[in-house]
């Protein structure tokens, strides 16, 4: 045990060592490269790797026409010097990809000559071609600006719209689509009820510390719907990343609720319809998705295309065989994905065409149609099958990520030790969510 004396002696010893280190730290060489803002080293300042300390900066907009030699005749750069920078940059800065609106620095010197030192391109908001005009010959190099994550933890109760709630709290209502995505083969979002709630735990990207870039990841949520709650947690099974539940099964079914996004059911399955066209009754062994025309319509199951072309009435189509028991099939299409054929194995999601009105039609919309064992079925009543299970082998492993998942969205105060919602949240959830 020490006295008194000595552990004010050495407490006092640790004191002047941090100082020390501050000081040190602080006085230490740094250097923070571009959208971090313009920092020293040794007095010297660096903006995208270059030393600024005798250059002034300029910045322009590539204007509506303007091609790389117009902007390098523009800035005073003659014809051997461009021709150099397009030969030296081709790999970086690709002609045909200029775009009016992009921004491009010059970096010039402070003294009588004002001579260009530096070029810089922007591609993105993270991408810079920087063109060193001191060198001979020129000399060209990409530089990227660092990327920040931050994990948020969102709630909300709907009102109108996922989309319109999560767009209110000041987030990228992209959200709103991801969660619509994961949640897919659960619920149906265009019968989203009031007061149905959710609570999402997720992660952006920013560059410079506040400028927003996209959302990366959904790391996990939970969406109470129609009093029921569905939880969905990210898991990685055979290198494959899915969402499951919180008994471990894949919220990913065997097939998507509906082939568009955004839609509104204008005809149902029906064994007697009168045709607008045709102005008779007649079968409707399909459901009408009305829709603007160009909306991206998506398989709603993987599987083989084994039909693609033209159909008096049915105008352009696409037939999918998703199994030995289901095929499905897209009618009234404006054009095609690229790339689409007979033959071709498509992913569930992937988009196969957009929604048009050819054939016989008076509109915009998808006639989308199921047939089991050959037989069209009713799409609205279709059973889905859900993906494989995490396996008993990894269900200790998705556990702890279930848990970790249910702690941080503890921290946000939603869910008490025991599992429970606190009575001043809105729905009562238990961490062993409905299925």
């Amino acid at each position: 045990m020490f006295t008194k004396e000595e552990s004010l002696s050495r407490f006092s010893k640790i004191c002047c060592i941090l100082i020390c280190l501050t000081i040190i730290s602080c006085r230490s060489d740094k250097r923070i490269y571009p959208g971090d803002g313009v920092m020293t080293e040794d007095t010297r300042a660096y903006l995208y790797n270059i030393c600024i300390d005798s250059l002034n900066i300029n910045e322009y907009t590539i204007l509506p026409g303007e091609s790389l030699s117009v902007i390098f005749s523009k800035i005073g750069l003659d014809y051997a010097v461009g021709n150099s920078i397009m030969t030296t940059t081709a790999t970086y800065l690709n002609p045909k990809k200029i775009r009016a609106g992009q921004s491009y620095f010059t970096f010039t010197a402070r003294d009588e000559s004002e001579a260009i030192q530096y070029l810089v391109f922007s591609k993105s908001l993270t991408d810079y071609v920087v063109i060193d005009l001191t060198c001979r010959p020129v000399q060209g190099y990409l530089y990227q600006k660092d990327v920040a994550l931050r994990q948020r933890l969102l709630k909300g109760s709907v009102k109108s719209s996922l989309w319109n709630e999560i767009k209110k709290q000041g987030t990228d209502p992209v959200l709103a689509i991801k969660l619509a995505d994961i949640f897919a083969c659960q619920i149906d979002f265009f019968g989203i009820q009031e007061n149905d709630s959710f609570q999402v735990l997720f992660t952006e990207s920013f560059i410079d510390d506040s400028i927003y870039l996209n959302i990366v990841s959904i790391d996990g949520s939970v969406f109470t719907h129609a009093g029921k709650s569905y939880l969905a947690v990210p898991f990685t099974q055979d290198s494959v990343p899915e969402y499951f539940d919180a008994e471990g099964q894949s919220l990913q079914k065997a097939f998507l609720k509906a082939p568009l996004d955004f839609f509104r059911i204008t005809s149902h399955f029906t064994n007697s319809r009168f045709h607008p066209v045709l102005k008779r009754y007649r079968s409707h062994h399909g459901v009408d998705y009305a829709a603007p025309s160009g909306t991206p319509v998506k398989t709603v199951g993987s599987g083989k295309v084994i039909g693609k072309g033209f159909q008096p009435g049915g105008g352009n189509f696409v037939k999918i065989q998703h199994n030995a028991v289901y095929a499905t099939s897209y009618m009234h299409l404006s054009r095609f994905a690229g790339g689409m054929a007979a033959g071709k194995h498509v992913q569930q999601g992937e988009v196969i065409g957009y929604v048009g009105s050819t054939g016989l039609s008076t509109g915009p919309h998808l006639d989308f149609r199921v047939y089991k064992n050959g037989k069209p079925i009713d799409p609205l009543k279709m059973e889905s099958p859900p993906s494989l299970p995490v396996r008993a082998e990894l269900k200790d492993s998705f556990n702890l990520v279930k848990q970790k998942m249910l702690l941080k969205l503890n921290a946000m105060h939603l869910i008490d030790s025991a599992g429970y919602h606190k009575p001043d949240s809105f729905n009562l959830i238990r961490t062993n969510i409905i299925n």
